[in-house]
């Protein structure tokens, strides 16, 4: 496993394990057991993925060291004031069965994220937390956040993948010494990424796979990625990268394909910001 070193000064795995998706409980909880048998230990969740108690359990049952594991959790914009933001880490707190979280992150860039994140700030003091960061944050959102803070997000978790490689706000966000990690590193499979001929064809030198070879693409970018499966033998295909490495040239044919498209939606238009998080805003004010 390789590692990357924060800003605060924490260690984080470079490949983890997603359960977006995953509301299942006891499904959940088998796919955390598994990844870990597996080898991983960098697992991450939110609360409103609705899974952290099934989280916790696997970690629990598990009999791995506690301090082995790399458990990241994160706020939802119901709770962006400095009140329920308290209130919500002690809830994901409880619902884990964890005296810290390694990782906690503000889900997304909108609400009372200064009141969020003070929250946040002090419940690191405390030792709740160990790194705190955010996601789906775009520049000049970070830039923002770090005149009116004080403590820089460590983590930028933001969606890429090759339909969406995001190399601006990747170098922005090392250039500020923020760790970018990836979510949906495989696009939910859009425009065929599985089969893809291009990805293959570098899959073929090594006798890898397309995800075999997106991860590896991605780690060689410098970025944490947190691959999702609810299979063991997908799960173990997906943490078998650290035996090879891409040529220069098959890193420059991963970087053609970009589409620069989101392939969900765009966190930057108003209509969807307030279709997919207008009523969890408003309810801040009932």
């Amino acid at each position: 496993m390789d590692y990357v070193t924060l800003n605060d000064g924490n260690k984080m795995p470079q490949l983890g394990f997603g359960v977006f998706q995953v509301p299942d409980l006891s499904q959940a909880e088998q796919a955390v057991s598994d990844a870990l048998e597996v080898g991983y230990r960098l697992i991450d969740t939110a609360s409103a993925y609705g899974n952290e108690s099934a989280v916790g359990n696997a970690i629990k049952k598990s009999g791995i060291d506690r301090n082995e594991i790399f458990v990241t959790s994160k706020l939802w914009v119901d709770h962006f004031t400095y009140e329920k933001a308290k209130q919500g880490i002690d809830d994901s707190l409880t619902k884990l069965g964890l005296d810290y979280m390694d990782l906690y992150l503000l889900h997304q860039p909108y609400g009372d994220v200064a009141g969020a994140w003070r929250a946040l700030e002090e419940a690191q003091q405390a030792g709740k937390i160990k790194s705190i960061g955010v996601s789906n944050f775009a520049p000049d959102q970070l830039i923002n956040l770090e005149l009116m803070s004080n403590v820089k997000p460590a983590v930028n978790q933001i969606e890429i993948s090759p339909w969406y490689q995001e190399d601006d706000a990747v170098k922005f966000n090392q250039q500020q010494d923020i760790q970018p990690e990836a979510w949906a590193p495989f696009a939910e499979g859009k425009h065929d990424i599985f089969t893809n001929e291009t990805i293959a064809k570098i899959g073929s030198k090594y006798g890898k796979s397309n995800g075999q070879v997106i991860l590896r693409w991605l780690i060689q970018r410098g970025i944490v990625v947190i691959p999702k499966s609810v299979h063991k033998t997908r799960m173990a295909e997906n943490f078998d990268v650290f035996d090879f490495e891409l040529s220069p040239e098959d890193m420059k044919t991963m970087a053609s394909l970009d589409k620069n498209e989101s392939q969900f939606f765009d966190h930057r238009d108003p209509a969807a910001i307030e279709s997919i998080f207008g009523s969890s805003l408003k309810a801040l004010r009932d």
